[in-house]
């Protein structure tokens, strides 16, 4: 049995002022030898969570990475599907998403009608996402894939309604994302007018490539950063970036 311990902890986190370091393994590009070296560096970086998915995982290996890591760390595995094929029952958690910045009804709600049996059975921690892809500069494969055009990097206020009626729709968690290899990651200002208009945590994703933007992203307001492309190609900035996110103070009282 499951401890649905995850969503709960996250909500204490943000209470406190704690920020949050989240790796992205997407399982098409890693092996066991990839694995073992990227979990040993983020157990001595003291990584809070890996996400593991992509937009399309074609290999086989989803599984096997996510008891690869249940092996060899106690750091809390949670889904992030690209599809609702993407579910592995030897993970801790699963972000439930839906894309609430697009207008493509099989990923607001049509795909989870048909997944939902399978995912109840699964014995995960379920946590619904509002999921928003913001404009990175740069063509992804989450807005190919998803046949939806991501929000305007400049119109906050269009991503703060959205994420305000993400969070009334009832929303557990809000995930803004410019996508991976985005040419530029989502805008301070953005992230500062969301998180004050939501009480649900934000997490915050793609084009973060160093442990500066990562601290200025949780100053601005995000809980929880999450960073993948650039691991990818430099194992060592781990280290850094997770270092970076848990320096930013904590609210006292």
């Amino acid at each position: 049995m499951k401890l649905k311990e995850i969503y709960p902890s996250l909500c204490e986190r943000k209470q406190k002022g704690r920020k949050s370091f989240a790796v992205l393994i997407d399982p098409d590009k890693v092996n066991d030898e990839r694995m073992e070296q990227l979990i040993r560096l983020a157990v001595a970086a003291k990584v809070d969570y890996f996400l593991v998915g992509g937009s399309l995982v074609i290999s086989n290996y989803l599984d096997e990475c996510v008891q690869f890591i249940k092996r060899n760390c106690s750091i809390p595995v949670i889904l992030f599907p690209g599809s609702s094929t993407q579910v592995s029952k030897y993970a801790d958690a699963l972000l439930y998403l839906s894309l609430i910045s697009g207008r493509n009804p099989e990923l607001l709600i049509g795909q989870h009608v048909v997944s939902a049996p399978a995912i109840k059975q699964s014995g995960l921690e379920i946590m619904s996402t509002g999921y928003m892809v913001i404009d990175g500069g740069a063509p992804t494969t989450v807005s190919y894939i998803s046949n939806a055009a991501p929000l305007p990097a400049d119109k906050n206020e269009i991503a703060m309604c959205t994420a305000m009626a993400g969070e009334m729709l009832g929303m557990k968690l809000i995930y803004m994302d410019a996508g991976s290899g985005a040419k530029r990651a989502i805008t301070e200002s953005m992230i500062q007018l969301v998180a004050h208009a939501i009480e649900v945590p934000l997490i915050i994703g793609g084009g973060i490539t160093d442990p500066e933007k990562a601290y200025l992203n949780c100053k601005a307001g995000a809980d929880v950063i999450v960073v993948g492309n650039a691991i990818e190609k430099d194992e060592s900035l781990i280290m850094e970036m997770a270092s970076a996110v848990h320096s930013v103070p904590v609210k006292v009282g």
